[in-house]
């Protein structure tokens, strides 16, 4: 199957180009060809989709490839309704310092205003003024949005006080503070199970899905039968972890919590291993999660238990899971992050549904048809919206086929990510726990 760009900076940084996925029959050898056009020609019968976020890097860039495979792969498939996806895209530079809130405001205004974009999938940016911003915009013009990155829990929680106004946002990634608190307590408490140890040591760096996670961690980690023995917020700007870990180990620790952003994880990793420090590390190393994780450590992560995805670690969570994951890789040539998958699943499976079920694309229509979504992703055996239009959480021990959004704990093992929470997705896939090659209290 050959597949061709007018402009291969299209697909990295777009400033308002259109791009109009088709699919053209091949002659020689019965493939498909997909191809896209540049220009303005637009049909009135497509349903546009806006994709808005900093589009040359980080979650921007993986928002737009997920968002336009799935437009590819329903178009392929007759589009929805008996019409086809068009992408229209946006650079918001949100990723980008100083996160120029005008810039933001500008591009989402103007997928919006100037684009028609029926439906808006974005980040919503690293700041919480600009993802914000992205809402009440969004509110104004009475237009759907589904965001992948926006972490603040305020963000969903106005679509409870003020339902009118803030009924048209989505979240589709599991990124809010809360999620990841009770994450982070459920993991940690099953690795207490697995090993037994209850001292903990906590080393977040300090901002605000951090802070809101250590405080929690703080206050409900007693309350079930743990130790706090080390508690620390240091700034994100760290890369020298000697002194940390130091401390950590003369506090008697004997499972250290981090939640360490970015290139971070791999000095963070390399110190804990060639120390050989005695303690096993169970927490959120955003570096972890992805799969080259393995090879930039030089192999030091092992036994590193960190949040993942099963599209990254190429777990077959549902029956969704490895074929998006290998269609991405084809397409793109790399293994889709979370918030890749999630552009992907907002529109190949989430809105694509909600719209067939609404039989139209008139926003309220849509709105009600997401508000009863209950249907597999990639990610999700049963994706469905709290009545916040966040994501509903949770898992049935006694049947994970019940799941719903799984907050996952991947262990690297020998070159690969297995699941070691929950504990029922670990036994269904075979997996254990495994302890550092090295001695600590689990030599006792």
């Amino acid at each position: 199957m050959g597949q061709f760009v007018s402009d291969n900076k299209a697909l990295t940084k777009i400033q308002s180009v259109l791009l109009i996925a088709a699919v053209v029959i091949a002659l020689v050898g019965g493939g498909a060809a997909y191809v896209f056009w540049s220009g303005n020609a637009q049909s009135a019968e497509t349903i546009k989709i806006g994709v808005c976020g900093d589009l040359d890097m980080g979650a921007g860039r993986s928002t737009l490839r997920g968002t336009t495979l799935a437009a590819e792969q329903i178009n392929a498939q007759g589009g929805i309704l008996g019409r086809n996806i068009t992408i229209i895209a946006e650079d918001d530079d949100s990723e980008s310092p100083p996160f120029n809130i005008a810039v933001a405001t500008n591009a989402i205004t103007k997928l919006i205003t100037v684009d028609k974009a029926d439906f808006i999938i974005a980040t919503g940016g690293l700041q919480s003024t600009i993802g914000f911003s992205l809402q009440d915009i969004c509110a104004e013009h009475k237009k759907i949005v589904f965001t992948t990155v926006v972490a603040i829990d305020e963000f969903t929680q106005r679509v409870i006080d003020n339902y009118a106004k803030y009924k048209y946002t989505f979240r589709v990634v599991p990124t809010n503070a809360s999620i990841s608190s009770v994450g982070m307590l459920g993991g940690i408490i099953t690795a207490g199970k697995y090993t037994g140890f209850t001292k903990i040591a906590l080393l977040f760096f300090d901002f605000t899905t951090a802070k809101t996670a250590a405080s929690y961690l703080n206050e409900t980690l007693p309350e079930n039968g743990f130790q706090i023995v080390y508690s620390n917020l240091i700034s994100r700007e760290t890369t020298d972890f000697t002194s940390y870990f130091a401390a950590i180990e003369a506090s008697g620790a004997e499972i250290l919590v981090p939640f360490i952003t970015g290139g971070a994880g791999t000095a963070f990793v390399k110190e804990w291993y060639e120390r050989q420090s005695p303690v096993v590390v169970w927490g959120v190393l955003t570096e972890a999660g992805n799969s080259d994780f393995w090879t930039v450590t030089e192999g030091k992560c092992d036994a590193v238990t960190s949040g993942g995805s099963p599209t990254v670690s190429g777990y077959p969570l549902t029956t969704k899971t490895l074929p998006t994951r290998e269609a991405y890789l084809q397409r793109w040539g790399e293994v889709p992050s979370f918030t890749a998958t999630g552009a992907y699943d907002a529109l190949r499976f989430i809105l694509s549904e909600a719209i067939r079920e609404a039989g139209t694309t008139e926003t309220e229509a849509v709105i009600k048809a997401l508000e009863s979504t209950n249907v597999e992703t990639s990610s999700a055996r049963h994706f469905v919206f709290t009545s916040s239009h966040d994501i509903m959480v949770g898992s049935n021990p006694n049947n994970p086929a019940e799941d719903y959004m799984v907050v996952f704990n991947f262990q690297w093992q020998n070159g690969t990510q297995v699941p070691v929470y929950p504990e029922s997705i670990m036994k269904e896939a075979g997996a254990t726990y495994k302890y550092p090659p090295w001695k600590g209290p689990w030599s006792k």
